[in-house]
């Protein structure tokens, strides 16, 4: 442990308390448990949820395409003690779901994929109405296509046609399922089926809902829909919230969103006598390439098929709080190490508030990433970041310390790269507006990445390259006001991520007067 002077030693004390109590607060505050009314038990059953069968290893775009009946009969066993009935989207690979529904008590809403190719979509279609011919005690309805209008992937004549031809070789009811407004675009859709199956997702609306608004939402449409479409049922196939990923307006991931929008819409189903299924038995991390990182995380249980108390019980934003929290306090310490004797009382405050705040920052960022971060690329960058933000603590922390021997080589070593550091945080702030600006629709804020670095090279300007730092400041600066816009005012993370732009900009700028001597 770092020895400062008895003069400073109460200042360094009540400093390393008030940082160690900051970073207490801080996880315990993301992570602390939330009781919400349970919406399942094991007496009280839902009534149906999408299911796709994929572990966290596999997609549907594997080549080639291979299932594990292993894993279905699991997935399937662990559903039936919450559910009645499992929805699918797919023939391919899943013809023996029937007879392993049979095995667990479930019935299933058996789907057939419906896309633009012809062959592909004429095999789906054939497998559907034998497996549904085959299985009468356990399929209660076949699903012909899922948001193909919405990928306008065929016309709204060509799904009545298929519709029609499978209405004519089954006994069981027939739908189609999509986005609800995607059913009021084509009016020749509703007379073909028995029953409309509309999908609610007040997260990803083009004007999306907030948690508090949502559900007020879902059933607006709902009714809407009941009266405008009687006397054909309407099934909400699709409805949830997602528990991760970026926030569109006011609409935030998170478990406890996830939890609240759930048990609140079961209630509210279950209350008017409403027909659904939630989106979806497991999270699926494939998604995520295609979706951004939101889309793998919309499961009641992860990919691991742990539950994430979205049904029952207290439930928590962060369950891995601990593990950051003790994370963060041997980053910190190491930090303090590394600072080694502090000589006035300046000092004695600041090097444990930095050292509290990188550990922070760089936990958040660890975090993010674990969730977030898709392909290789997105890990190549987030440990490039990792790396800047340990260089610009270990400056900071030096900079504030008493320095001899290795130390000072250490930071003069770091302060003769100083700019350079300014520079890549500098980049990685413009990079990241252009991309907000112009292309943010899946990707997440990386607001946790760049706290660090503004504020050190606020706090303490150092110089760099000119141009390229006056070019930096004014791409980044300049994205500000768009990027907010395009979010909504009312989007807390855009804020955030608004707040940091205007200190790395503010940063780049004090580089800008240092004169290099």
């Amino acid at each position: 442990m770092p020895s400062p002077t008895r003069l400073v030693l109460p200042f360094y004390l009540f400093a390393c308390l008030l940082a160690l109590l900051g970073l207490g607060g801080f996880w315990y505050g993301l992570g602390k448990p939330v009781h919400l009314p349970d919406a399942a038990s094991a007496t009280h059953k839902l009534q149906c949820a999408s299911y796709t069968p994929f572990d966290k290893d596999q997609s549907p775009f594997d080549q080639p395409f291979k299932l594990r009946p292993a894993r279905m009969d699991a997935d399937l066993a662990l559903l039936a003690e919450r559910f009645q009935c499992i929805r699918t989207y797919s023939m391919t690979g899943l013809e023996a779901i029937p007879a392993i529904a049979r095995k667990h008590g479930l019935k299933v809403m058996l789907g057939a994929w419906v896309n633009a190719n012809p062959e592909d979509t004429d095999k789906e279609v054939d497998a559907l109405i034998a497996a549904a011919n085959a299985n009468p005690d356990v399929v209660t309805a076949v699903i012909v296509g899922n948001e193909t209008l919405l990928r306008k992937e065929i016309t709204g004549e060509r799904l009545a046609e298929l519709i029609r031809r499978v209405k004519g070789q089954v006994q069981v009811p027939v739908t189609y399922a999509d986005v609800w407004e995607f059913w009021l675009e084509h009016p020749q859709i509703a007379p073909a089926v028995d029953f409309l199956t509309i999908h609610l997702l007040p997260y990803w609306e083009d004007d999306p809902s907030g948690i508090d608004d949502a559900l007020a939402h879902v059933a607006e449409v709902r009714e809407v829909f009941g009266k405008r479409f009687a006397p054909k049922d309407i099934l909400i196939g699709e409805t949830g919230w997602p528990s991760e990923g970026r926030q569109r307006e006011t609409a935030e991931p998170s478990r406890v969103n996830e939890a609240r929008f759930v048990r609140g819409f079961v209630a509210l189903a279950e209350s008017h006598g409403w027909r659904y299924n939630l989106i979806e038995a497991f999270d699926q991390p494939w998604k995520r390439a295609s979706e951004g990182a939101v889309g793998g995380y919309w499961g009641l249980f992860d990919a691991d098929r742990q539950d994430k108390g979205v049904l029952e019980g207290p439930v928590s934003n962060l369950p891995l709080w601990p593990q950051w929290w003790l994370a963060s306090v041997i980053l910190f310490a190491a930090a303090l190490m590394l600072g080694g004797r502090v000589t006035d009382r300046r000092a004695a405050l600041l090097l444990p508030l930095l050292a509290a705040l990188g550990a922070a920052c760089l936990g958040s960022w660890g975090e993010l990433m674990r969730t977030n971060a898709r392909f290789p690329g997105e890990w190549l960058w987030a440990v490039l970041l990792t790396g800047l933000n340990l260089l610009v603590l270990i400056h900071g922390v030096l900079a504030l310390s008493a320095r001899t021997g290795w130390r000072e080589r250490l930071f003069a070593w770091l302060e003769a790269r100083a700019g350079w550091l300014l520079l890549a945080a500098g980049f990685v702030a413009a990079v990241s507006m252009l991309a907000m600006v112009f292309d943010p629709r899946y990707r997440s804020f990386p607001t946790a990445a760049l706290v660090l670095p503004g504020l050190v090279y606020l706090a303490r300007p150092v110089a760099g390259p000119r141009a390229e730092i006056g070019l930096l400041a004014f791409i980044v600066g300049l994205g500000i006001v768009p990027q907010l816009v395009r979010e909504g005012l009312s989007n807390p993370q855009a804020w955030s991520w608004a707040v940091v732009c205007v200190v790395m900009v503010a940063a780049l700028w004090r580089g800008l007067r240092v004169r290099v001597a």
